[in-house]
């Protein structure tokens, strides 16, 4: 069912008074807000309405309200349109390209945690879907091959063989034209044991060089899974009481330190939409997380080459800010590394 315009202004405001307070929400505190007009009592009635369809609780007797994940969630789908806010926080940072991406994000999950007051963390990029694009045979010496291989991103990969004997200029030539017209384009799991037993047969006696060149496609191809994650402000969870409990505390600590469990998050983000997702409490599927909200975003550098960028913090966190700043750090992310 839906909410009507007033029970809608209740619940906003009632959201707004805790993002900034902590504290449960009473009747008095909405009934000051001029532009509501409505006595304590229908405010009352109001909230119980509320109440019952799961929108607030009442954390204890005699005590205010506070959001439910459901008055979250209602928060985050509808009223934070309303403001739609472009955050332009992180531009001076920002504005100074780094030489190397994993500074830059360094930098950015810094940032991040300064410009929120919460805990952030940011994945390296990752390429999605990896395919060849070339592999490039060339002599080291006469008992070594150096073979160059390019994957999407333009991530090189060298891999050294060596020779059982000497190659000549025109067999290496063939072993390039062989390799790049069978497997250029293709997936790891485009390659399959049929194709690999074809190229060894047209290879001959070169079969050996052929099946490691191979095996070298795929090892660089899945180099990339390994995520590397850049974390930043985990400290800032103490900020807020209902995080800093001792043993809330320490597993949101441990799941920052060893990372693991934010490579799973990144995982459950998927990757597959450049948009902006909220988990609250439950909605996670990470234990340590279940009384936080966790909102990421996909930024993508280039085709199939995304990662992953979210902030952590208590469900009152401030939703309007929090996606603006990610919006804009995506934003100048991609920017930056076009230029």
């Amino acid at each position: 069912m839906p909410l009507d315009d007033r029970k809608l202004k209740i619940l906003q405001t009632i959201i707004r008074n805790y993002l900034e307070t902590g504290e449960p929400v009473g009747s008095r505190t909405i009934s000051k807000f001029a532009d509501l007009n409505l006595s304590s009592a229908t405010i009352r009635n109001e909230m119980a309405d509320l109440e019952e369809m799961g929108y607030i609780l009442q954390p204890y007797t005699s005590a205010g309200r506070i959001p439910s994940d459901k008055g979250y969630r209602l928060y985050v789908d509808t009223m934070m349109d309303e403001k739609n806010r472009e955050i332009d926080e992180l531009k001076e940072t920002l504005l100074e390209k780094a030489d190397k991406i994993d500074h830059l994000l360094k930098q950015a999950a810094k940032v991040l945690a300064v410009n929120t007051n919460y805990a952030s963390m940011i994945s390296a990029p990752n390429y999605r879907h990896n395919k060849l694009k070339f592999i490039q045979l060339t002599k080291v010496d006469k008992n070594q091959l150096l073979a160059v291989i390019v994957v999407e991103g333009n991530v090189i990969k060298n891999h050294i063989l060596n020779l059982a004997e000497q190659l000549d200029d025109e067999t290496l030539l063939k072993l390039n034209i062989l390799l790049n017209t069978h497997l250029n384009g293709l997936s790891i799991d485009d390659i399959s044991l049929s194709m690999i037993q074809t190229l060894k047969k047209q290879a001959g006696s070169y079969s050996a060089i052929v099946g490691e060149v191979i095996e070298a496609v795929g090892d660089a191809i899945k180099a990339d899974e390994d995520l590397e994650i850049y974390t930043s402000g985990t400290n800032n969870i103490f900020k807020y009481p209902e995080l800093a409990d001792h043993h809330k505390a320490s597993e949101l600590i441990s799941a920052f330190e060893e990372k693991r469990l934010l490579t799973e998050l990144v995982s459950e983000n998927g990757g597959d939409s450049t948009g902006i997702q909220v988990y609250i409490g439950n909605e996670t599927s990470i234990q340590s997380m279940k009384d936080c909200s966790i909102v990421t975003a996909t930024y993508e550098l280039e085709e199939g080459m995304r990662g992953t960028i979210g902030i952590i913090g208590p469900k009152r966190m401030d939703y309007d800010k929090v996606v603006g700043v990610l919006k804009s750090l995506k934003s100048q992310l991609e920017d930056l590394y076009k230029n």
